[in-house]
């Protein structure tokens, strides 16, 4: 029995926190040592301080308390002889151990019914496919083998004549078990032999009655090879050998044929070795069937799509875009065609007409997309003259112009001179397939269609870099869903794929696959799991992870399957703890920390498990909010985002907002219908539907990444979840090769950290010192003890001055060393435990001068303080390569107001990432420094944001006749945001009304394009009814403006202020209205033609009716 004041493998955070509810001196418990295995830590309270104590196992398995040299040491045989010695007072301790503190209760039946179901489903299973109990993560064993301490005379063809051998003994059988040649031999006579050749049988024989035990003897000397087998088998494979060195040239000629692109591998065939071993048989055997597997795929191709696009299909297809511009003020539609492969943007007034101009990708400066209108795109080109030109394009909508940039970033990336690229795309998908095989066709998951934010069409064609796929409740084997996948990406990508990686825990499996292109690119991959079912034993809930190397990035994915139930909310607080702690994968030498700081980006995905919160009665009011498409009000009451937000579990990560209907619980076969309830023995369950499936993210700060779509499928309906997608653009390092040659010395750089400090949530007596860990160090930097003083509110302030060393880089090239990151963690002198960890930035605006820093130290999932200071960086000559991410880039307009969404707000990674910019996000730390004073992060409201155009509900841009002004579709009030229209836990103003008609000023007034937009203001709102009272036409034409002159008449910045308020009521205002346009005016402004030459005159013509001209529609969508 485990005595009361034993912990086990709970935290140090949380042992203070039991110690601290005490409030006792000598209140005392042990728990498990996080530095050193088999160790373990006695803390002790006293004075409001908890001590900590080493306390560590000897060779002969004794345990001592870690003193100080020169204390003699006291040995004991068992834990409880050392808390009973160290319970008499004046023993060497602070005081003496007078009350344990006991365990906590935990909830151990921690599973609903059903997932015992799943428990006997899995052993069911596992009895079938004859799997034993160490496959546990997916391995097939051989169903019929024997126990090996089992003899020979168990086998089934002698088992009826000694059935009471399986009984005995252990040492009884040893000793009357044959030798290993005569049970071999027993063996072979038992076999049916009649196809075999009797020379290969007589080979056999003889192997195993008289070579073997020479083998035998070759292998417990420490031989690596066993020269008698290998004789056997060449013997055996002679004539096969011969016929695969007959059939290869021939298989190789075949698929010749079917290869339009003749593989360079293929074009001299290197000269066949003529000596005849296993391994040459190996190699050969393995050219056979993969020429083979080869031919297949090439022939299947070409009856599919016939021989003039075998070739071509493989690539991607030029794709065109229907744009609007305007020249000298005039409105027009264009034709944009990406052709990827020849390398040029084409320009085109019509569809099929002739080029009028065309830019080679190197022409082709910069993309910039605008911040305050969604489809707008501004493109800068390099002309002839090697001057720059700004081009400026509306899309459709917002995914069109999307799927543009896409298009042309993996044109520059194709045609880039860089051998290695700067940055990949990520598919991160996961699934609950509720136990029942997958439909055939399930590519709408990989390309991210149904749901949400989603991707553009023109975007199919552009295969990820790298698919990563989870599953939950998964029946089927490895082999046959591996090959369900790779068929899949095959139809869509024309590309099979390379399997890095495939990890199975019981139904709980993870998939990575990569391209062909990349397989040298990966390396030092690593499986782990983490069981966190009943007891933490059973592997019905838990999680897998995969981590690898992409050359100088590291990437990290964990697909977990989280306690089910509405009521288990806190128990999947604790799965998640647990499989942060316990989940080993990364590089092994940053054992201080976990693997929220092991990569530079860490992808999270699975059935989490977390519930919309509210009551059952509620059930069907939910689903009416679902069909209304109102997910905000049902997000607020979302476990995961509430629980993040009080920074209990996900610390730090990140999310991009969900904008599609719940995933789980569907009636299978549709998604018309959910079915919440569950009839049980019990009585009613209740499964409202939920966000159960989900995907979030960590990486290192001032690192690009961009979530471009997360939604969830809308025809795949095998089970009880939808299947949900999330892409990401990722930027990543190459293997550094210096520019310089060999003898050239560069400065040696180095990075020196100034002023330092780190406050410290902690009520441990300790001395602290710092580590540092980073890639671009050759080992780990260890420094001096800080010094300790009484920080506010508890916490303890841990000042290391200008005692830090100074660290110096394995390379001091700034391309380099600019994208790289130092880990910190503080630890304790007295166990070496760590106390919190966190991540510095190496891309600084500046080196030579000290710079301030910031990282929150977190430990084990919990916010454990803060670590401030300055940083000085020295590098060597040289400067920053522009990396193909900073291809796009976000305009910040100052005048467009409240931001967009965020993960449209910029491509830039040194704004993106800056750690102050986050105050806004779910789960930031309030003790975080202020971010800098700038207008606050609000997103669009789903109507007025062309990426959810794919919800059904939404209706099309109506005729320009049938359109209404946008003053007509804003005309209401709102006091508050409407919960059905604005994103989650974010607080929504309505957009100015200007922005929405300014849209078309840039474009329809001819002064310069760089020209700020003076003319705006012009539309201030009008006091009063006049805006309700008008009619659709009349409320464009009739926009109050001042009387048509030369000039435009600018309003006071009051007036400019208005927009940003509710909407105008009925009541009489305390300013007068603008003046309005006669009856007369309107008439002949109605009655003429549109004339441009006027517009240029009286710019204001053209913005009192955005909606009669294309490209105002455009900006208003």
């Amino acid at each position: 029995m485990v005595p009361c004041w034993n912990h086990g493998n709970i935290t140090r955070s949380k042992a203070e926190e039991l110690l601290s509810r005490t409030g006792k001196d000598g209140s005392f418990l042990v728990r498990a040592s996080e530095s050193i295995s088999r160790a373990y830590a006695l803390c002790v309270l006293y004075r409001n301080c908890v001590y900590t104590y080493r306390i560590l196992p000897n060779e002969d398995d004794k345990f001592t308390v870690q003193a100080s040299e020169g204390v003699p040491m006291r040995l004991f045989t068992k834990l409880d002889q050392l808390i009973e010695f160290y319970r008499k007072e004046n023993m060497g301790l602070v005081t003496h151990l007078q009350y344990p503190v006991p365990l906590e209760e935990e909830d151990v039946a921690d599973e609903p019914e059903e997932d015992t179901g799943s428990v006997r489903r899995e052993k069911e299973r596992k009895y079938r496919e004859g799997l034993d109990e160490s496959s546990s993560e997916g391995v097939l064993s051989p169903p019929e083998l024997p126990p090996r301490n089992i003899p020979l005379s168990t086998v089934p063809c002698e088992a009826k004549d000694s059935p009471s051998v399986s009984s005995e003994s252990p040492r009884a059988t040893e000793a009357s078990r044959p030798s290993l040649s005569e049970t071999l031999l027993q063996r072979l006579q038992n076999m049916d032999t009649s196809g075999l050749p009797e020379e290969h049988l007589r080979a056999i024989q003889d192997y195993v009655s008289t070579q073997l035990a020479l083998d035998s003897d070759f292998a417990r000397t420490g031989s690596s090879g066993l020269p008698h087998l290998r004789k056997l088998t060449v013997l055996l494979c002679r004539e096969l050998y011969g016929e695969v060195i007959r059939t290869l040239p021939s298989l190789e000629s075949l698929q010749r044929l079917f290869d339009q692109q003749l593989s360079p591998g293929l074009r001299s065939r290197p000269q066949v070795s003529a000596e005849v071993s296993p391994l040459n048989m190996v190699a050969k055997l393995s050219q056979l069937t993969s020429l083979l597997s080869s031919i297949e795929d090439k022939v299947k191709a070409l009856l599919h799509e016939g021989p003039e696009s075998s070739h071509r299909r493989s690539l991607i297809p030029p794709v065109t875009f229907e744009v609007k511009a305007e020249s000298l003020g005039i409105p027009q539609k264009l034709q944009l065609k990406v052709d990827v492969e020849s390398g040029k943007l084409i320009i085109r007034k019509s569809k099929d007409g002739s080029e009028d101009k065309f830019y080679n990708h190197k022409k082709i400066l910069q993309l910039i997309k605008s911040q305050k209108f969604l489809n707008k795109l501004v493109i800068l080109v390099e002309t002839e003259k090697e001057k720059t030109l700004r081009k400026e394009y509306v899309f459709a909508d917002s995914k069109k112009r999307e799927g543009f940039c896409q298009l042309l970033q993996q044109m520059k990336n194709k045609h880039s001179e860089q051998p290695e690229p700067d940055m990949i795309t990520i598919f991160v998908g996961t699934w609950n397939m509720g136990n029942a095989p997958p439909p055939k066709k399930i590519t709408s998951w990989f390309l991210s269609k149904g749901q949400g934010k989603t991707r553009d069409d023109s975007a199919d064609y552009i295969p990820h870099d790298i698919y990563v796929i989870g599953t939950q409740e998964d029946p089927l084997g490895e082999k046959e869903w591996l090959e369900t996948l790779r068929q899949s990406l095959q139809e869509i990508t024309s590309m099979t794929f390379k399997t890095v990686a495939i990890h199975t825990l019981w139904n709980i499996r993870i998939v990575v696959l990569a391209k062909p292109e990349h397989e040298n690119r990966i390396s030092h991959i690593c499986t782990d799991n983490v069981k966190t079912g009943i007891a933490n034993t059973l592997g019905n809930k838990g999680a897998v992870g995969v981590s690898f190397m992409f050359n100088g990035t590291s990437l990290g994915f964990v697909n977990s399957h989280l306690t089910s139930g509405s009521e288990k909310k806190l128990r999947r607080n604790q799965n998640y703890m647990n499989i942060l702690r316990f989940l080993a994968l990364g590089d092994k030498k940053l054992s201080p920390f976990n693997i929220t700081h092991r990569f530079t980006h860490l992808f999270w995905l699975g059935d989490l498990n977390y519930r919309v919160d509210l009551p059952t009665s509620e059930a069907e009011a939910i689903i009416h909010k679902i069909r209304q498409q109102q997910y905000s009000e049902l997000l607020c009451h979302d476990q995961l985002l509430m629980e993040r937000k009080e920074q209990k579990v996900f610390l730090h990560f990140e999310e991009e907002e969900i904008t599609f209907a719940p995933t789980y619980r569907f009636e299978r076969l549709t998604r018309d219908k959910y079915a919440y309830t569950k009839q049980k023995a019990t009585g009613m369950k209740y499964n409202l539907p939920s966000w159960c499936d989900r995907v979030l993210w960590k990486s290192y700060p001032l690192v690009h990444v961009v979530c471009q779509s997360y939604g969830s499928t809308s025809d795949i309906m095998t089970s009880d979840h939808s299947p949900v997608f999330a892409t990401f653009e990722a930027g990543v390092t190459s293997q550094f090769v210096s520019k310089n040659g060999p003898g050239a010395a560069d400065r040696q750089g180095q990075v020196e950290f100034l002023r330092c400090y780190a406050t410290l949530k902690t009520k441990s007596q300790t001395k602290f010192y710092l580590e540092f860990h980073s890639s671009c160090l050759e080992s780990f930097v260890k420094s001096q003890e800080g010094e300790n003083e009484e920080g506010s509110e508890g916490e303890l302030l841990v000042k290391f001055g200008e005692t830090l060393p100074k660290l110096k880089p394995i390379i001091s090239d700034p391309e380099y060393l600019l994208d790289q990151h130092i880990l910190i963690s503080i630890k304790s002198s007295d166990s070496d435990e760590s106390y919190g960890e966190g991540c510095i930035a190496l891309r600084l605006e500046a080196t030579e001068t000290p710079l301030p820093i910031y990282t929150p130290l977190t430990h084990h999932g919990e916010m454990t303080g803060h670590f401030r200071g300055e940083i000085k960086l020295q590098t060597s000559q040289g400067k920053m390569r522009e990396k193909l991410y900073d291809f796009v880039k976000t305009e910040r307009d100052e005048s467009c107001g409240p931001k967009s969404l965020k993960s449209l707000t910029s491509h830039d990674p040194m704004k993106q990432w800056e750690p102050t910019s986050r105050s806004c996000e779910v789960g930031k730390t309030p003790g975080d420094p202020p971010p800098p004073e700038e207008p606050p992060l609000t997103k669009p409201e789903m109507f007025e944001n062309p990426l959810y155009g794919c919800m059904s509900s939404f209706p099309k841009p109506a005729p320009r006749k049938d359109q209404e002004s946008p003053k007509m579709l804003r005309k209401e009030p709102l006091p508050c945001p409407d919960p059905g229209l604005v994103s989650p836990s974010i607080l929504l103003s309505k957009p100015p009304p200007e922005a929405d008609k300014g849209s078309g000023k840039p474009f329809l007034s001819p002064t310069p394009r760089l020209r700020s937009f003076t003319c705006s203001s012009s539309e201030a709102q009008p006091a009063g009814g006049n805006k309700a009272q008008a009619k659709p036409r009349a409320s464009a034409a009739g926009t109050p403006a001042p009387v048509p002159s030369k000039r435009p008449v600018k309003p006071s910045r009051s007036e400019l202020s208005q927009p940003g308020q509710p909407a105008p009521s009925p009541l009489p205002s305390t300013r007068p209205p603008l003046p309005v346009k006669s009856p007369a005016v309107l008439h002949l402004q109605h009655a003429k033609g549109r004339d441009y030459r006027d517009s240029s005159e009286l710019p204001h013509h053209g913005k009192l009716r955005p909606e009669d001209t294309p490209l105002g529609r455009a900006a208003m969508q």
